[in-house]
């Protein structure tokens, strides 16, 4: 029995940040961000991926050394691992995404059993995991939790990369949590105004819904409320990288404690304060640190 278990690829993330004149070359995908977040706050996590024969040994001995079980991740022999390349602007604001190769897509058969989660975190980054994936997921968790960034993308023959509508909207059915970018959950719904757009998920029956905002922090809405969760604020921002992922992993990290909502992406807004602070997925803070960055917010931010 996991809390938590992150299905999406693994990849290795080639990030040109400005002024470096090469690429720093990290561990990077929705699910390790994701499981090492939610690993720093002490939930028992798993992860099922698909890479391939160049996938580091290192990154393997790495995410094992965290405490995150990879039983169930399948490395393909002459196969190639999902790579992305990202570049950013001046002030790191906006940036660039190709995928330079891509591994084989999850399959039901990688579904290894027996497999029980108090949540299932399916975290596709190019286009890895379908219905069919997702639906046998379903009987394995007691809540299951959507980022669907992979499901929205589309590659042209360079790789570069573009959003575009949802396939399959039944997907939505399946899930109780969703979060996603601004700009994510508008090709999601074909909404470009956020409270309808919210709505729309809701309809597909959706209960907890969350959208990232960078700067502006995230909004939250269940049960016909919403709420603003600001950002919360970094002693420095180093790599802006998998800072969504982080959020969400500390967001199900309470989550499966049975912490409030707020409570929850507060602890969300900390991780992803922290991990900015380095390169990749290399820094997370300490849980006693996560928690008091989320304190202070709740307690100035939120609670009042």
């Amino acid at each position: 029995m996991f809390d938590i278990v992150s299905v999406g690829y693994l990849s290795i993330d080639s990030i040109f940040l400005p002024g470096k004149q090469s690429p720093f070359v990290v561990l990077g995908g929705s699910v390790a961000y994701a499981s090492l977040a939610a690993r720093r706050l002490e939930s028992r996590v798993a992860v099922i991926s698909k890479v391939g024969s160049d996938f580091p040994e290192a990154y393997k001995w790495w995410l094992s050394q965290e405490g995150i079980d990879l039983s169930r991740m399948t490395k393909v022999e002459k196969a190639q691992t999902t790579r992305f390349e990202l570049r950013y602007g001046r002030d790191l604001s906006e940036r660039n995404l190709r995928l330079a190769s891509r591994a084989q897509v999850i399959t039901v058969d990688d579904i290894s059993m027996p497999l029980r989660a108090g949540v299932i975190h399916v975290a596709p980054i190019a286009g890895e995991i379908t219905y069919e994936v997702a639906d046998k997921l379903k009987s394995c968790a007691d809540v299951m939790s959507l980022d669907p960034q992979g499901l929205v993308r589309s590659f042209d023959e360079n790789g570069n990369v573009a959003l575009r509508p949802l396939d399959d909207k039944r997907l939505l059915e399946l899930f109780k949590i969703y979060k996603s970018s601004l700009a994510e959950i508008q090709v999601v719904t074909g909404l470009s105004e956020i409270d309808p757009a919210i709505k729309a998920v809701h309809d597909h029956g959706v209960e907890v819904v969350l959208v990232t905002l960078g700067a502006k922090g995230a909004v939250l809405s269940s049960e016909g409320r919403k709420y603003s969760i600001p950002v919360c604020k970094s002693d420095k921002v180093i790599d802006p990288t998998g800072a969504g992922d982080a959020f969400v992993g500390g967001f199900l990290a309470e989550y499966v404690n049975g912490e409030n909502l707020c409570r929850c992406a507060c602890v969300g807004s900390a991780v992803a304060s922290l991990v900015v602070e380095g390169m990749g997925p290399t820094f997370f803070g300490d849980k006693e640190t996560i928690y008091q960055r989320a304190r202070l917010l709740y307690e100035k931010e939120i609670k009042e």
